[in-house]
């Protein structure tokens, strides 16, 4: 995981090689102290050399006095390192989930990828700015301590070398438990995410339908289930300071047993014998903060695989090579759609019933084509493979006589203007919003585009216009205006083909008709696919397609399809629309 995640550290890399050099004389440092310690005891004390103990206490404090000020330097290089790290790596996955298909996205739930990118990704942070601090420290304090306290009792270091191993061992199957706990406690707190997320969006409906009960126990449970998981995981990792606690005291007891026998027999030194102890205490502290420093990196492990998911999940959908390096190729100019015995199933697997089959129909430049049918009937579907939001399983989708897959991505889209089911704003002004169908247009184009679609009726009443601020989502509008805004912004665009889906369900029918005369009289060739839920809707249309569970039932005109197709008279018939002039 190291050696993947390295590459997003690599701008910083050379704090490694400064956070070492602070680190080793940061270490010396603290090696020094016991030996001068043990030199005023075994020294200047039995002397009485007072100038000897004041110059070597002096330099002590000067040893210290550095430490501090080497510490606060790596701390600072590590924080800086770690930060930058977190900032590529967030950048990395917020752009390759920018590059995923509709189908790569139904795979990762949109809490999970929230989780990913926020807490996953702290925590890899946290991870390695504790990691130079504290994984580069350890092992080198250790290796210098052993050295020191070896040379000065090679009988007691026996004690150490005892020590270690238990210690190591007793961690290291802490850590590999504690691992399968940070993976669960990450995947539950996606849960709770989610549960979060989904209320706030849909607060307006929890007030109106009274559940606010409902919502409250669904995140109780939640986040009792979080709760449950990290305290099993923070149990696991207590039991570490105890057994290193208990090892680290009986050690020190067996030393300071034998060390005093050694001392009274005069073999021993009584300053040699505080430093030995002291060079203990850091060779055992070491071995626990580094102990420390995998159970943090067994948590990070958790994560990382968690973000490496995101980041080695290939997006479905991506130019082909010919068409990436001549993006001006194909480009959508005259808005001719044609599908060829088109099939199509949702999932990676290939698996499962298809949601579209054998679909062929040609739309020719300019016509305005109708898609009716039930719910579920493919409508959508059908449609979101014309910008190549999912590609097919069988079949071809041609736009201007080019299969879509041979297009270059952006040309092919930018040449599509869509309306999806789910109106989508932004936070902003109306302005900044519109402007995503074309950041360079005129106020006169975005005038035109808003009056297009019925939409500079209402921006006008507003008291800053066009520089109205919109809330997240555009919760400050209502249904009606959020579908005329998404419809102003697509037609900004210009596009040769525009795709409605359903987009003025929410408008009243007045309203409705005053935009389908706007579109009828001032599109200029483009290409229209509606797809609409009301027969008002459509009955102008060129051609109306008519689908059924995944097919094609029949096309033709209203008159045409109320005479001879049933599915679409009952649809006609429900809406009280069936009296064909």
């Amino acid at each position: 995981m190291i050696r993947r995640l390295y590459p997003y550290f690599q701008k910083y890399r050379h704090y490694f090689f400064f956070c070492f050099c602070l680190l080793t004389v940061d270490v010396v440092g603290d090696l020094m102290i016991p030996y001068l310690m043990s030199r005023i005891v075994d020294v200047g004390i039995p002397r009485r050399d007072t100038r000897y103990i004041l110059l070597t206490g002096l330099l002590m404090l000067s040893l210290a006095a550095l430490n501090i000020f080497l510490g606060s330097t790596n701390m600072k290089l590590s924080a800086d390192a770690s930060q930058g790290f977190a900032a590529n790596l967030r950048r990395a996955l917020f752009e390759h989930v920018q590059s995923f298909s509709f189908s790569n996205l139904d795979r990762f739930s949109e809490a999970s990828l929230v989780t990913r990118l926020t807490s996953d990704v702290t925590q890899l942070q946290i991870t390695v700015l504790m990691g130079l601090r504290i994984f580069l420290r350890s092992p080198l304090m250790l290796i210098c301590a052993l050295i020191f306290a070896m040379k000065i009792n090679m009988r007691l270091s026996l004690i150490i070398l005892a020590a270690a191993p238990v210690l190591i061992v007793g961690t290291f199957l802490l850590v590999r438990a504690a691992e399968r706990l940070f993976t669960e406690v990450q995947r539950r707190l996606d849960g709770l995410n989610g549960t979060v997320r989904e209320n706030l969006i849909a607060i307006r409906v929890v007030k109106a339908f009274v559940r606010a009960a409902h919502e409250k126990q669904k995140f109780k449970k939640a986040n009792d289930s979080l709760m449950e998981i990290a305290i099993r995981a923070g149990n696991l990792v207590s039991l570490t300071l105890p057994l290193m606690l208990l090892i680290l005291n009986t050690a020190t007891v067996a030393v300071i047993w034998q060390g005093g026998h050694m001392v009274r027999a005069g073999s021993m030194g009584a300053g040699e014998l505080v430093s030995f102890i002291s060079y203990m205490f850091l060779i055992l502290m070491s071995i626990m903060m580094f102990s420390m420093a995998l159970i943090l990196f067994a948590r990070a492990e958790a994560s990382g695989k968690r973000v490496l998911e995101v980041l080695d999940a290939r997006p479905d959908i991506t130019d082909k090579p010919a068409a990436r390096l001549d993006p001006l190729r194909h480009r959508v100019t005259r808005g001719q759609i044609e599908f060829r015995h088109v099939d199509f199933r949702y999932g990676v697997s290939g698996e499962g019933k298809n949601a579209l089959s054998d679909i062929s129909f040609t739309v020719r430049p300019g016509q305005t084509v109708a898609i009716v049918g039930g719910t579920g009937a493919g409508k959508t579907t059908l449609v979101n493979l014309i910008p190549r939001l999912y590609d097919v399983t069988a079949g071809q989708v041609l736009v201007d006589g080019a299969d879509v897959r041979d297009y270059d991505l952006k040309t092919l889209r930018d040449g599509i203007g869509m309306v999806l089911q789910k109106n989508v704003l932004f936070s902003g002004t109306i302005r900044e919003n519109l402007l995503w169908g074309n950041a360079s247009a005129g106020e006169d184009e975005i005038r035109r585009a808003a009056a297009m679609a019925g939409a500079e009726e209402f921006i006008d009443r507003f008291p800053r216009g066009y520089d109205t601020e919109l809330g997240q989502g555009g919760v400050n509008v209502s249904g009606g205006q959020k579908q005329r805004l998404c419809i102003a912004r697509a037609l900004l665009k210009r596009p040769p083909v525009l795709i409605l889906d359903d987009s003025t369900s929410a408008v009243d029918t007045a309203t409705e008709a005053r935009i389908r005369r706007s579109l009828r009289e001032n599109r200029r060739g483009m290409t229209v696919l509606i797809i609409a839920q009301r027969i008002s809707s459509v009955r102008d249309a060129d051609t109306i397609l008519v689908l059924d569970d995944g097919k094609i039932s029949g096309m033709g005109t209203h008159e045409e399809l109320y005479r001879s197709n049933e599915i679409y008279r009952e649809i006609c018939d429900s809406q009280q629309e069936g009296a064909v002039s």
